[in-house]
This record gives C-alpha cells, sequence and structure tokens, in this order.
C-alpha cells in the first residue's frame, strides 16, 4: 500500500452535505480530502437529481407574501406532525436548531452565494386534519439542486484551502488512535487496491440507508405494512455499511433506523441510473387514487400534499403492491409533474416564460414525453380500452372496465346538480388547496373525469418507491457523532442524511416536506465550525 494520503479534514461522501462542509472548512483555510463513491459526472448526489425544495423559515420572501410565520409556530408544527418526543434530546435539539436558524443559515446564505428561488412559496404536507404546515414554507431554488450543486462546487474549487477529490473510492473502515479518529481506509473501485487517507477530523457524508432494500426491511416499523416490492429512488450506494462499521467498531449509535421518507406514486425511471430506478410523480390532486381492481381507495380518499407518510401507509396495506392514478388530459397538463431536475427542464434551465407558458397552458411536452418513453403511462380514448391496456401491463384480469366506468361514474355523479352541489372529500380538499395562488396555478377546477374535451383517459401504474431516511448515526448540535453513553467520538462528525439530517432523527416520523436540503447544509457548517473552531 502507498503512503498516507494526509490532510486537516477528511470528508467521505461528495452529497450536498460533504461539498457543504468541505466548502466551511476550505474557507478557513484547511486542507480538505473528498472521498466520493460515485463518478466525477455524478459529483454531488442525489441532490444534483433533485428538485430543490426547502422549508424555510421566516423568510425575507415570506414577508413579502404576507406569510406570518416564526421559529415557534414552525416548531408547533414540526413536532405535532412528526410525532416527536420531547424527551428525544438530540432530535427536538436539531429540530429547533432548524427552525430558528434555517432563514438565516440557508436561505440568506444561498442568497448571499448567488442562489436565487422561485419568487412564490408552495404549501405541501398541509397535514390531513391541518396538525402539518399552518402555513407555506417550500422555497423552490431557481435552477433545481443541481444549480445549488453546481454552486458550491464552484465556490469549493476557488476557495482558499487545498482541496483534493477521489472519486470511485469507497471507504471501507475508519483509523482510530489514542481514542481519537484519525483517518481512513479505502478502496480504490477502479483497481480494487486499498489507500489510506490521514486527517486529523473525519466527516461523514455517506447519505443514507435506504438505498438498500434489506436494510429498509430490516428496520420497517414491526407495526405497519410492509410492502412486497418497491422502487429505488435512492441510490444503491447509500446502503448503511459505513453506518453498522461505526456502530460495530467505535460505538456509534444508529437511531430511528425505521422511519423513511418514501414516496406513494413511483414507476421505473424509462432510463435508469441505477437498477431498479424508480421516478416520483407528484401526484394530481384531481386523480382518482384506485387500487388494483380499479376501485377508488378509501373510504377516505388519498390525496397529495397533505400527508405523504399516510399515503405510502395506505399504499402498503393494499392488496397488490401497486396502484392506478386515474385522470385525463385536462389534469395531467395542468397538474402532472415528476419529482427532479431532469423532468423540470424549464425551472432548470432558468427559463421563466416558458415555465410560466407551461403553467398557464399546460405542459404538453411531459405528457407527451410519458407517453411515448414509459410503459406505465397508459392512455386511451375510452375506460373500456384504457382498463385493456392497465390489464395488459400488469398481466391480469384484475379490472373489470365495468368496474372502472362505475368508478368514474360515481365521482363524476358528485357534479349532477352543478359545481356546487357537492360533498366528496376530495373535492374538499381540492378547493381548499386552491385557495392558495400558487396551488391554485398547478390544481385543476373541480369537474367530471369524463367532462367532454377532456380526454383521452389516462393511467398510471405506481408503486412505492423509497428515497431518504429519516434516521441515522446520532450527533449532538456541533455534528459530533455520539456513543451509547451520549458521549462525543474525538475527531467524528457526521452530516446530512447519514445524522438523520440531525441528531440521528430530527424530523420524526414525517417530515414538513423539503427539510433535507436545508437540513444537509445546516448540519454541514455546525460540523465545519466545530473542526475550525478547534484548530
Amino acid at each position: 500500500m502507498s503512503q498516507a494520503v494526509r490532510s486537516d479534514v477528511l470528508v467521505a461522501g461528495g452529497g450536498l452535505a460533504g461539498i457543504v462542509a468541505a466548502l466551511e472548512a476550505l474557507r478557513a483555510g484547511k486542507s480538505v480530502t473528498i472521498i466520493d463513491r460515485d463518478s466525477p459526472e455524478r459529483f454531488g448526489g442525489l441532490a444534483v437529481w433533485a428538485f430543490g425544495g426547502m422549508a424555510l423559515v421566516d423568510t425575507a420572501l415570506q414577508r413579502r407574501m404576507n406569510i406570518p410565520d416564526s421559529p415557534e409556530l414552525a416548531l408547533r408544527d414540526w413536532q405535532r406532525f412528526g410525532e416527536l418526543d420531547p424527551n428525544d434530546e438530540w432530535p427536538m435539539r436539531w429540530a429547533r436548531h432548524y427552525v430558528e436558524n434555517s432563514s438565516h443559515e440557508v436561505y440568506d446564505w444561498l442568497t448571499q452565494e448567488g442562489i436565487k428561488f422561485m419568487p412564490s412559496v408552495n404549501w405541501v404536507e398541509r397535514g390531513r386534519f391541518g396538525e402539518g404546515n399552518s402555513v407555506p414554507r417550500y422555497h423552490i431554488v431557481w435552477g433545481t439542486s443541481r444549480e445549488l450543486v453546481r454552486c458550491m462546487i464552484t465556490a469549493m474549487q476557488h476557495a482558499e484551502g487545498k482541496l483534493h477529490v477521489y472519486h470511485r473510492h469507497r471507504v471501507i473502515a475508519l483509523d482510530q488512535q489514542a481514542g481519537n479518529i484519525n483517518g481512513a481506509l479505502a478502496i480504490d473501485e477502479s483497481n480494487g487496491r486499498e489507500v489510506r487517507f490521514e486527517a486529523d477530523n473525519v466527516v461523514l457524508a455517506m447519505g443514507g440507508i435506504n438505498g438498500s432494500h434489506e436494510e429498509c426491511k430490516a428496520n420497517w416499523p414491526a407495526e405497519r405494512p410492509q410492502p412486497t416490492s418497491m422502487l429505488n429512488g435512492a441510490h444503491p450506494f447509500a446502503d448503511g455499511k459505513l453506518h453498522h462499521w461505526a456502530e460495530d467498531h467505535l460505538g456509534a449509535r444508529i437511531t430511528h433506523a425505521g422511519e423513511m421518507w418514501n414516496y406513494a406514486a413511483g414507476f421505473p425511471h424509462p432510463f435508469p441510473h441505477f437498477p431498479g430506478h424508480g421516478l416520483s410523480t407528484i401526484p394530481c390532486k384531481s386523480a382518482l387514487w384506485l387500487n388494483h381492481r380499479g376501485e377508488r381507495i378509501g373510504p377516505e380518499p388519498l390525496v397529495t400534499g397533505f400527508d405523504t407518510n399516510w399515503l405510502c401507509q395506505q399504499i402498503t396495506a393494499q392488496e397488490k403492491p401497486w396502484s392506478w392514478q386515474l385522470m385525463n388530459r385536462r389534469i395531467v397538463l395542468k397538474e402532472f409533474a415528476v419529482s427532479g431536475a431532469e423532468h423540470n427542464g424549464h425551472i432548470l434551465n432558468k427559463q421563466f416564460p416558458r415555465f410560466l407558458k407551461d403553467v398557464l397552458l399546460g405542459n404538453s411536452k411531459l405528457y407527451n414525453q410519458m407517453k411515448s418513453e414509459s410503459r406505465h403511462f397508459l392512455v386511451d380514448d375510452t375506460l373500456e380500452g384504457l382498463a385493456n391496456k392497465m390489464n395488459a401491463l400488469t398481466c391480469s384480469h384484475d379490472i373489470d372496465p365495468q368496474q372502472l366506468q362505475a368508478t368514474a361514474d360515481a365521482f363524476d355523479a358528485n357534479f349532477s346538480n352543478g359545481d356546487k352541489l357537492n360533498n366528496d372529500p376530495q373535492i374538499r380538499m381540492i378547493r381548499h388547496a386552491r385557495q392558495w395562488g400558487p396551488d391554485k396555478l398547478r390544481t385543476c377546477k373541480p369537474a367530471p373525469l369524463q367532462k367532454p374535451g377532456s380526454g383521452p383517459f389516462v393511467a398510471i401504474h405506481t408503486q412505492l418507491t423509497t428515497r431518504k431516511s429519516l434516521g441515522g448515526l446520532q450527533t449532538d448540535l456541533q455534528s459530533r457523532v455520539l456513543d451509547a453513553n451520549g458521549q462525543a467520538i474525538p475527531g467524528l462528525y457526521c452530516v446530512g442524511e447519514a445524522a438523520g439530517f440531525g441528531g440521528g432523527g430530527s424530523n420524526g416520523k414525517r417530515s414538513l416536506e423539503g427539510t433535507f436540503l436545508p437540513g444537509c447544509i445546516m448540519t454541514a457548517k455546525a460540523a465545519a465550525r466545530s473542526i475550525n473552531k478547534g484548530s
């Protein structure tokens, strides 16, 4: 084995959290080495592909939109919706730190770094009973999070300190001397050789555990239904192995590993980046969510934007591991979206006139793209023809065309006495969502599914898609990894999803949505502050 690579700070993982930690250390004059398992063009991890939504509290943009937010209000929403135990010390302390500091540490900081946000704040995760976001908090990065990553990488490359990045290297163990972590052992996956790295401080930024279905299933809460099959919206490299190494060899604690932020309506990526890669749709509020037989799931209808965790539980409780979104072209054009950067091109490329045109006139480009690229996006002029295509896709006779017709007729009967004399809970939720301007722009006015001129009909075959780990290695407010006795392991830090976005699980059972990118930034900055202060 060749001579060890030496630096002040070693970062294991090249996602957003690792990059921000490296940036802040470099700006303090440190020498930094980043070990990243992926290829150079994927530097930045999942953030390169993410949409870029951020839950931020009491920002200048919120104030311009007359949204009355505050850290106190946000903490109440956060604790209630996430069902955080007030006695769970570090998740609670991180939750408080987030709501009190996200405006300054994320919104203001990114603005100073040159990042811009779209001029509206969306209202997501309201809660089925209003226990979620009591006000809109979802800020969207203009250019998606790919712009965010590129900005951070550029800043890192121009920082004062000395930077080395090792791509296609995988950390397999950490080195410890006299009780202090002082480096790591990695494998160069291009040739299988071992490389030893030395550093005064090691920052773990390797992502979560949800890239491994084995880990997902092993940690799945016993009281919740578990799907028999899932798509992967995380990355297979996020396999939890380094988590377990730290637990087994250093006494670190993995907490809340059973809490996950999955999505209920994914379908296979037409051009997958890795095996089992799933795209997550942002389900249309106006679509009817059906079981494998074409019956509307209920009695409480499934409507996105209120409680993602609950949606996932309802889907996994179904008899078969897939569901259907039934809608028409009118709904698709206005409401259908795929989460992530690559299917939101006008935002990604900062083309505001074209983005506005899609909002006002409908995103026909995405509709045509999905129709041609995905076999799970079915279109037909009749419900009978659609039912036949749905059965052909699943190699079954599950859907009786008469049942599908009856499902559509039952919903459309709500409008038999006009637009105002209906009492369907999905329609009530849609009307509530449309009261907020940004949601109104992206949500259809309630109307019959079989309204003349709204066709053809569309059915999307969806299933549960894994995404983020809400649990991870337990850390304090300096992002130092804690052992079973609550003591910091000298020289070892953990940031981002690997740390459950702070404290080993700061979101609890549910996220207010958009707490992930800011959680990566805030935990990374906390680690860098501690490292820089210790110098």
